[in-house]
């Protein structure tokens, strides 16, 4: 197949960058294609993008501030900014497809694309669809959903997931963790992320939780957030202000404790590992949306974030991985929920629409 042209856009945030660069991977890797990202300098795709190979063009991005009124008069002209950088993104890259996944990167894409005629697709992760996605679909973008009912016309065919997440059939990827964070093999691990910025709330709650947890014959590899102060230092508790290597924390992890934005779901769910989630208490719930299947087949607990204490964390813990917890039929109903089919999917419809 010859390869295509394709611009992904998917910026900020991970939950935006990740099902982005998932299929991107599969378009680059299974059909040949060309992929460029297009992201801002202010998103942590200035870092994860090049990390994965792929060439980042950076534009201005457009936020719409609903909080200050008066801030909206700028929107237009900066609107009209960003469209152009990124016809000129889409020009320089020779698009011949757009793939989108929200955030103020995608609307831009989507502008652009729509007036150069480049077809475009827009994917939705959240249970709620956001403003950027349902404009693209507006504009003409084929859609396409995580969930049903996200209020974003579209197929459903879940949220693509990196190849490889939860595969270590040889040990290596557990091998690499146990290394790379002074971890213990003979010691269940409990991994603990507050998403790519961290979470207060979640390292405040596993400050007080860590030494009864560690007491217990458990260890702690956490991911407390690049912005947020580094915990204090604790015996079989690692700290660590981000995690590059997810495939690895998977690989050694029994438990994660994390937020439960669309695309963490989605990787935890892949990757086989029972979750305890704390949706983000902010926004039109969405992220309690997000898990809600999960927790209601007994794949996953969740803590609401006003209950989130110590004590909640160890009684959620242990009642998973002590013996005879919950752990095995957790993994079981995981292992039902159909996770991980997504990426080939929506990569062959990009690559098949353009050859149809």
């Amino acid at each position: 197949m010859t390869a295509r042209h394709i611009v992904v856009a998917g910026g900020g945030t991970a939950g935006h960058i990740e099902p982005a660069l998932a299929v991107a991977e599969v378009l680059r890797d299974t059909y040949g294609a060309e992929v460029t990202a297009l992201g801002t300098e202010k998103g942590l795709e200035t870092t994860i993008v090049p990390a994965r190979g792929f060439p980042l063009e950076l534009i201005q991005p457009v936020p719409i501030p609903r909080k200050k009124p008066l801030k909206l008069l700028g929107v237009p002209a900066k609107l009209v900014r960003s469209v152009s950088q990124t016809r000129a993104a889409l020009k320089k890259a020779q698009a011949d497809a757009v793939f989108g996944t929200g955030g103020y990167v995608s609307a831009s894409a989507y502008l652009a694309a729509k007036s150069m005629r480049i077809p475009f697709y827009v994917l939705e992760t959240n249970a709620l669809a956001g403003m950027a996605n349902k404009l693209g679909v507006k504009l003409g973008g084929t859609g396409f959903n995580a969930v049903p009912s996200s209020g974003m016309p579209g197929e459903v065919l879940g949220v693509p997931v990196r190849p490889g997440v939860g595969v270590d059939a040889d040990g290596v990827k557990a091998e690499r963790g146990y290394k790379m964070w002074n971890l213990d093999p003979q010691r269940p691990t409990v991994l603990v992320t507050g998403g790519s910025q961290g979470a207060r709330s979640i390292n405040t709650a596993l400050a007080g939780a860590v030494g009864r947890l560690t007491a217990a014959g458990y260890q702690v590899l956490h991911a407390y957030g690049r912005k947020n102060d580094a915990p204090e230092p604790h015996e079989h508790y690692t700290a660590v202000p981000y995690i590059e290597d997810m495939e690895a924390a998977y690989a050694v992890a029994d438990v994660v404790i994390c937020r439960s934005g669309a695309m963490t779901v989605a990787e935890n769910s892949a990757a086989g590992v029972p979750a305890i989630y704390i949706p983000l208490p902010h926004g039109n719930g969405e992220q309690g949306l997000n898990s809600a299947h999960l927790v209601e087949a007994g794949a996953a607990l969740r803590i609401d974030d006003a209950a989130l204490t110590p004590d909640a964390l160890v009684d959620a813990v242990t009642g998973i991985l002590q013996p005879g917890g919950t752990a095995e039929a957790m993994r079981s109903a995981l292992a039902g929920s159909g996770a991980g089919n997504a990426v080939e999917e929506i990569a062959r419809r990009i690559i098949g629409e353009r050859t149809s």
